[in-house]
């Protein structure tokens, strides 16, 4: 699992990049000390894992998770027993109280290798519903709409805004099983309940939420020559 180390403070970097060169399947890639040097070596490296501290100068963890489009898996580091329970909370894949223990990161790590091998096809990002963080797997977004310079996404019986544009994410999206419809909406393919062909030669999905959308013309064509191939 490529891997980045993300803290600001220098021995707590070092420390901590010595403890995960006992593990075998994981390999630093990089290491940053604030969340904007992060966002950048995020962009570059396409890590599949991230030591992340929580409170950092000017942005802290959380800021930094809810910039990036695609977040990788993340395991928090913390001082501070009141982040720890946040992470709980948002149902992060594990958090580590500092000074970390050789016996505690060796149970993060094992947690952390069998869910990546299962679920590695799948894409996370992190979001946030009001005053509430969490992190949200592209598996469960059952619809995603156009909402300016947002995107509005789908998933359960709740529903977010996601700071990216519906174009951006399009190419990002579609190899976890996204389709677009049309100029405002794309639908994961796993959630389609029913197909219905319209006399204007424009198909209507629906959706196992109920939610009903019409695809436009073009974009029909293509849907019909997808399911042939």
């Amino acid at each position: 699992m490529r891997t980045l180390i993300i803290d600001d403070e220098r021995s707590s970097r070092a420390e901590l990049k010595r403890m995960i060169s006992e593990f075998a399947i994981l390999q630093v890639v990089g290491e940053a000390a604030n969340a904007d040097d992060a966002e950048t070596l995020i962009k570059i490296q396409k890590p599949d894992l991230l030591f992340l501290d929580i409170q950092m100068p000017e942005r802290s963890g959380f800021d930094l998770l809810q910039s990036l489009e695609s977040v990788p898996y993340v395991i928090f580091t913390t001082a501070f027993d009141q982040y720890a329970i946040k992470a709980f909370e948002i149902n992060a894949i594990d958090y580590l109280l500092k000074p970390i223990r050789s016996e505690r990161l060796s149970m993060a790590v094992e947690r952390i290798s069998a869910k990546f091998k299962a679920e590695r096809e799948s894409g996370h990002l992190f979001v946030k519903d009001k005053d509430d963080f969490q992190f949200l797997s592209w598996a469960k977004v059952h619809l995603v709409e156009s909402m300016d310079n947002y995107a509005r996404l789908f998933f359960e019986d709740k529903h977010v805004l996601f700071k990216s544009s519906l174009n951006q994410l399009e190419k990002k999206i579609e190899k976890y099983g996204f389709f677009r419809c049309n100029r405002a909406q794309m639908v994961n393919l796993n959630f389609i309940a029913k197909i219905t062909n319209n006399p204007n030669s424009k198909l209507t999905i629906e959706l196992k939420s109920g939610q009903k959308i019409e695809l436009s013309e073009r974009r029909s064509i293509q849907f019909r020559a997808f399911n042939k191939t």
